[in-house]
């Protein structure tokens, strides 16, 4: 059935191209352009009739070469049997072998120029042994194949460059080699040492000769090629062409296959998990997490086995190569990564060390994970904020069941609060990363959340208590026990009504605190509701000013540090 889909909708989509392409000839009719083609294959035949001049004049070379490598040889063969010495013959058979590899390969040479194809095409290549792993990597040759493909021109151009280069580097090394010994020739007057002198010069004439052929070669493959190749906007105006009628398509299609698999799968789960009893719990059972599981499991295998047969239907062999390829590779990663997948799976069935609706740190923060899944979801009630991460970030950490009374944070939103370093102030923001605190006349002040809880902030907006000691006169010393600390407490008592803070004071004592080294101290101890909070310093003074108020109404001595000084007789 998808053998016919794919076919219908690659119809389609093909329609307008035919179209396209039937309406290119009518319009290539018109008289100019028929003049232009005209032109084109007038130059074409000129350009052809040219090469294959070219092609004639490098074969009568070859031919040339190849004669005097036959006379090279075959007076090598006559110096071995005339040879006295062992180390001649030697010398003379290796230069033989030498002569024959040139001999060989101006053959090839010959036939490559005269055929205009490779040689080696044509020879029959040795049966194989049946091997396995050959054959599982047969399957991902189509790909590897196309990507060679892909670049072998510019290759083969690259390459024969190089051999360019090569020879013409070397062509006048050859020159200069045959004109010294001509020059020697010209200039010796030892009849002995011109003769030596000659047997050698058709040898190194044959070897100019030679490279100058392989210059010309190369040079006629480099034009070849040039002469062949096509413009690059013709050139990849054809490629998108054909690149979208063929596998531009194919990969349409397989990307609306996948598409379709995920949600024809989705769309199945989904209306079958509601008659799974537990689906509508707050926290997921067991047997349905194990559903889920499954449900992703054959979501990814039903989606490649789709592009697979998309692609074998089409018989598309390089994109099902490629496809291939790419499963292999996921398969060969997830060797090295499986103790990973096995953690998350665990966390997903919820029987890892981090599970739903318990209690785990992260980034210093306490959170309560709502829900894990690929993202997990994790809360903080007191932070108001919910947090997406990826369930690779649960891997190593561990959770707890938590206790109602737990703290999720030191304070929230508008709370006033006293750091380690004396800094008093609300609270205006917060968050896991920053917390923001506004000081009494409206300046802010910044703190990383790890360096805000590190100095443990003392929450004022629950319930607070102020001490306050103040000092009398040891000349009471009688009353400072029962009675000077009720009249104490009934005076700030009567003056916190008056001001209006009696309906937010939870308890009030005053209480002989110690004898002190030139005074009484009393302990004045005042419990005010959080409202109050941010007149805390407020309140401090004030109830210093009631207790000198206090003092001054019932005449008590405030003594003050004294030092005595004993002198010596």
């Amino acid at each position: 059935m998808k053998k016919y889909v794919a076919f219908i909708i690659t119809a389609l989509i093909l329609l307008p191209c035919i179209a396209i392409s039937q309406e290119n000839p009518a319009a290539s009719s018109a008289p100019g352009v028929a003049a232009q083609t005209q032109g084109k294959t007038d130059d074409q035949s000129a350009s052809e009739v040219e090469a294959q001049q070219n092609t004639l004049e490098i074969l009568k070379s070859i031919v040339k070469s190849k004669t005097t490598l036959k006379q090279r040889m075959d007076e090598k063969k006559k110096a071995m049997e005339k040879a006295s010495s062992e180390t001649e013959k030697q010398y003379l058979s290796e230069e033989l072998a030498q002569l024959d590899k040139q001999m060989a390969s101006a053959v090839t040479d010959f036939e490559m120029t005269a055929t205009g194809v490779e040689v080696g095409l044509f020879v029959a290549k040795k049966k194989e042994r049946f091997d396995w792993k050959n054959e599982l990597l047969s399957l991902a040759e189509p790909g590897i194949m196309e990507l060679k493909r892909l670049t072998v021109k510019a290759r083969h151009k690259s390459k024969l460059n190089d051999e360019l280069t090569n020879y013409q580097e070397l062509l006048p090394v050859a020159i200069k080699a045959r004109t010294r010994i001509e020059s020697l020739i010209s200039q010796t007057k030892d009849p002995v040492l011109a003769a030596a002198l000659k047997d050698i010069l058709p040898e190194y004439k044959g070897l100019e000769s030679q490279v100058k052929n392989k210059v010309d070669l190369v040079q006629l493959k480099l034009d070849e090629i040039e002469r062949q190749e096509e413009s690059v906007i013709d050139s990849t105006q054809d490629s998108v062409k054909r690149f979208f009628k063929t596998r531009g398509l194919y990969l349409f299609l397989a990307v609306l296959a996948c598409t379709g698999m995920v949600l024809l799968i989705r769309f199945i789960y989904q209306n079958l998990i509601r008659f799974v009893p537990g689906y509508k719990l707050e926290y997921r059972p067991f047997h349905i997490r194990i559903l889920e599981l499954v449900y992703r499991a054959i979501t990814v295998v039903l989606t490649v086995l789709a592009i697979i047969a998309l692609f074998y239907f089409v018989e598309d062999w390089v994109l099902l190569s490629l496809t291939i390829i790419f499963i292999l590779g996921v398969i060969w990663a997830a060797k090295h990564t499986l103790p990973m997948y096995l953690d998350t799976s665990k966390l997903m069935l919820n029987v890892g060390a981090v599970r739903e609706g318990e209690r785990m740190m992260y980034q210093g923060v306490p959170w309560r994970v709502k829900y894990i899944n690929y993202f997990c979801l994790l809360e903080n009630p007191d932070l108001d904020i919910m947090l997406r991460i990826p369930i690779t970030e649960l891997v190593g950490k561990t959770s707890r069941r938590f206790d109602p009374h737990d703290s999720w944070f030191p304070c929230r939103k508008n709370d006033w609060v006293i750091l380690s370093d004396g800094t008093r102030g609300g609270v205006t923001h917060l968050s896991h990363e920053t917390v923001e605190l506004v000081l009494r006349g409206g300046a802010k002040k910044t703190y990383q959340t790890a360096d805000f809880l590190a100095m443990t902030p003392l929450n004022l907006s629950v319930n607070f208590r102020i001490k306050e000691t103040f000092g009398i006169d040891y000349g009471l010393q009688k009353d400072a026990t029962a009675t000077i600390p009720d009249l104490l407490s009934a005076f700030i008592q009567e003056n916190i009504e008056k001001e209006g803070y009696a309906d937010d004071l939870l308890n009030l004592r005053v209480e002989f605190a110690e004898a002190g080294a030139s005074s009484l101290d009393l302990v004045v101890i005042a419990d005010f509701k959080g409202s109050q909070a941010p007149l805390y310093n407020r309140l401090r003074r004030s109830i210093q000013r009631w207790c000198v108020d206090a003092a001054s109404q019932y005449n008590w001595g405030i003594p003050f540090p004294q030092i005595t000084v004993h002198q010596g007789a």
